[in-house]
């Protein structure tokens, strides 16, 4: 009897310790996240966009966001070819850009990959936009810096800037991953509000897709002297 009590003494012992290991995980990723955004390691909303320049796109042009500066609104999407969940949402990036994209139309759309594996490159990316019916730019950013910047995690996920491009939005393109199931398009709403010049009431959302297949960066050695 003697040995099972210290047996069970000692589980329960453990139990707390992972307990204890969990909520102090929790609250360090939450203070850690508060410095940003709810869902986002680098932005908060109203946080300066960070732009992009000279990056290729599917439609063998150099992109940069100066070129979109009489655009009231701008929306952009990391999305990629091998994840599942960006293939189920190009028909709604499709819908989407047939809203917006129309002729002087004061929003812009952009979609941005930075995968490197071999189905997500620029030649894989023109095929899919040529099969798809994409009628926005689609660039790619091999070294990544753009959605690092972002604090893109997923694919997709969704980033609403306004005229001063600040972000006023960021998150998931609307309320579900299952089409048929989507009831509410925070994009669309987002877009809403800033051309009506009515503040954006869903701001944030969590991103539901594949994550994106950012390199692991090696910690260099620091030099030691002899």
């Amino acid at each position: 009897m003697p040995s099972r009590r210290i047996r069970n003494t000692g589980r329960t012992a453990v139990c707390r310790l992972a307990l204890f290991c969990g909520i102090a995980a929790s609250l360090l990723n939450h203070s850690s996240a508060a410095a940003a955004g709810k869902y986002n390691p680098e932005l908060e909303i109203g946080s300066a966009a960070p732009a992009w320049a000279d990056l290729p796109g599917t439609d063998d042009k150099k992109h940069s966001l100066e070129q979109l500066k009489g655009k009231k609104a701008v929306i952009v999407v990391f999305t990629c070819c091998s994840c599942p969940y960006s293939v189920d949402y190009e028909a709604r990036l499709v819908a989407l850009a047939g809203r917006w994209l129309k002729k002087d139309s004061p929003v812009a759309l952009v979609a941005i990959n930075v995968n490197k594996v071999e189905e997500d490159r620029l030649p894989a990316m023109k095929k899919r936009a040529e099969e798809q019916g994409f009628r926005f730019p689609w660039l790619y950013d091999e070294t990544q810096d753009i959605a690092r910047k972002f604090g893109a995690t997923w694919t997709p996920e969704c980033f609403v800037l306004d005229a001063e491009r600040r972000v006023v939005y960021m998150g998931a393109l609307d309320d579900n991953p299952d089409a048929t199931k989507a009831k509410v398009n925070y994009v669309d709403r987002a877009v809403e509000a800033v051309l009506a010049g009515s503040a954006v009431e869903v701001t944030e959302t969590p991103a539901i897709g594949c994550r994106i297949r950012y390199e692991r960066k090696r910690r260099r050695r620091p030099k030691t002297d002899n």
